[in-house]
């Protein structure tokens, strides 16, 4: 259960196109906004939707496979890792960010192209 202590696994639909970055040390980095849907009934028997938003970071070859097939739309399965940052905004309030850092990723579903 070694490998169990950080680990996340999501299905879902990526909200906009990703956004690639090209690093001056030659890395790059893909940021995914991903979001995952969970359904249940309330007390008078209709159907909820509830929407969680992810953000998803990838680097290394994943960035190439997210470039090239992973678009607005598009339904994708990630596994990777949890973390958590902070940082200073423009305004010098501090702000918190928790991010999946992807490890692999699954294309999912038919192709997006009418």
């Amino acid at each position: 259960m070694g490998k169990l202590r950080n680990k996340v696994q999501l299905i879902g639909n990526v909200g906009q196109d990703p956004v690639i970055t090209d690093f001056e040390n030659g890395k790059r980095m893909a940021r995914v906004n991903l979001a995952t849907n969970d359904h249940y009934k309330n007390s008078e028997g209709e159907r909820i939707t509830n929407t969680e938003w992810h953000t998803l970071i990838a680097w290394g070859k994943l960035v190439d496979i997210i470039e090239g097939f992973v678009a607005k739309g598009k339904e994708i399965a990630v596994e990777g890792k949890l973390t958590s940052r902070s940082y200073e905004d423009k305004e010098g309030n501090k702000r918190y960010v928790t991010e999946v850092v992807v490890s692999e990723i699954l294309l999912l579903g038919g192709n997006n192209e009418e």
